[in-house]
């Protein structure tokens, strides 16, 4: 396809997702499977209007996924309830953690003994699919800062995390395929990749976020006329918390959210919003005693809020192009056979077992541990890694082999998922 047709096509998309942004609310599907039908339908399983090769086209697909997901992760840290405590986050930091590593085993383990998957293909694949999504899984997000609601705020907290815990598991599958140091040196895996990468990602992240916090609010409080431009500082905050992250082998991912969550901690405790009967922070207030006192009373204090709404529509915009292209990176008629089984064993049993036992002990129902299991949408965060295990250097037959498997298993899961998540939640 042409450059004129492309944007054509995403255009057309675009209107017919402003323009139907109801109708697609009250249909029992989410965006996503409208985005990827349209790309199978034009994609090499039936008209074969274009084609989108992976392999040939890692390194921008690689750049692509990974600005999507920073944008979405900043955002999902954004809604995070106000003020952090520990007892609050117990059960998304279980499942951020603990439960994705026991998935990441659980499928291995199924690639390894089943589908005869070398050890290290096997953690690969395994650190591909484990994490869930925050672009893709919009119906089961927190809807804005102030959701109370706890399948909400657990899903969302644990996408924002996971894709940053998932990492060290794709460097120790590379690692073990010998094209990294992970496979030689076990516990310089542990040490830097694990530990270091995450506890450095949390330090900048939370050090980027309080501190730019606390620099818009005097820059507006000494001078009230001072204006300052919230989309491009939150954009400036992402790129330098995920240029800094890198710089010291810190996970980028696990920072920007990190940063986006302490941000707005950071707003609202200085703005002094008022508490509601769970001892949250309310999100609505945007100006302090001291704007509201100030000649400038129009000042907003809060850049957080200001910069939400533009992140969104990215976000939207990057679903919208990615998922497109997924369509047209399948060809259902070559998808490895081994798809459907990996796809039903993460479904069923891996995901819902690895929450079960990641939450034991963390006071959530049964129901609401069910719930958690089923909604484990897998979509951009699998696709960098999976294009970054492409652009390290996997042999041609395997790299041929796991990216079949790992997009036909997103694919399963944004139509078993999204046929799904709507009719649930509204069963509650």
């Amino acid at each position: 396809m042409s450059a004129n047709q492309w944007f054509l096509l995403i255009g057309l998309l675009m209107l017919a997702r402003g323009l139907a942004a109801s109708t697609i609310a009250r249909s029992p599907f989410t965006s996503a499977i409208v985005y990827l039908g349209a790309g199978l339908l034009m994609g090499p399983s039936c008209l074969n209007l274009f084609h989108f090769d992976p392999f040939k086209a890692s390194g921008p697909l690689e750049m692509l996924a990974e600005i999507a997901l920073l944008i979405s992760l900043f955002s999902a840290g954004i809604k995070m309830p106000v003020p952090f405590s520990l007892s609050r986050w117990n059960a998304p930091l279980r499942l951020a953690w603990l439960s994705m590593a026991l998935t990441v085993g659980l499928v291995a383990l199924f690639c390894y003994y089943v589908l005869h998957l070398p050890a290290g293909a096997a953690v690969l694949l395994g650190g591909i699919l484990a994490p869930t999504d925050p672009v893709l899984a919009t119906d089961v997000q927190v809807r804005h800062a102030g959701d109370k609601d706890e399948l909400r705020f657990n899903l969302t907290c644990e996408a924002g995390m996971n894709d940053g815990s998932a990492f060290p598991f794709v460097l120790l599958g590379l690692g073990m395929l010998h094209m990294g140091e992970a496979g030689d040196h076990y516990w310089r895996w542990l040490l830097v990749d694990v530990i270091w990468a995450s506890a450095a990602a949390v330090a900048v992240g939370v050090a980027a976020g309080a501190g730019l916090a606390r620099l818009g609010w005097r820059l507006r409080i000494l001078a009230t006329r001072h204006e300052i431009m919230d989309d491009l500082v939150g954009l400036g905050l992402i790129a330098v918390v995920f240029g800094v992250s890198s710089l010291i082998k810190a996970s980028g991912f696990l920072a920007v959210f990190f940063a986006a969550v302490a941000l707005r901690q950071t707003e609202l405790q200085l703005a002094g919003a008022p508490k509601d009967r769970q001892g949250l922070r309310e999100p609505e207030l945007s100006k302090s005693q001291a704007a509201q006192a100030s000649e400038n009373k129009d000042v907003p204090l809060v850049v957080s809020a200001e910069a939400l709404v533009f992140k969104e529509h990215l976000e939207r915009l990057s679903e919208l192009t990615l998922v497109l292209l997924l369509g047209g990176m399948i060809s259902l008629r070559e998808l490895p056979y081994e798809t459907i089984g990996v796809a039903a064993f993460l479904f069923v049993v891996a995901r819902p077992l690895s929450v079960y036992v990641g939450l034991i002990g963390s006071g959530t129902g049964k129901r609401m541990r069910a719930m958690i299991g089923w909604f484990g949408v897998r979509g951009i965060g699998s696709i960098f890694y999976l294009v970054y295990a492409i652009q390290a250097g996997l042999p041609p037959n395997m790299s041929k082999q796991l990216t079949g498997i790992a997009l036909g298993v997103i694919m399963l899961s944004i139509l078993v998922h999204g046929f799904s998540v709507k009719p649930l939640i509204d069963s509650r």
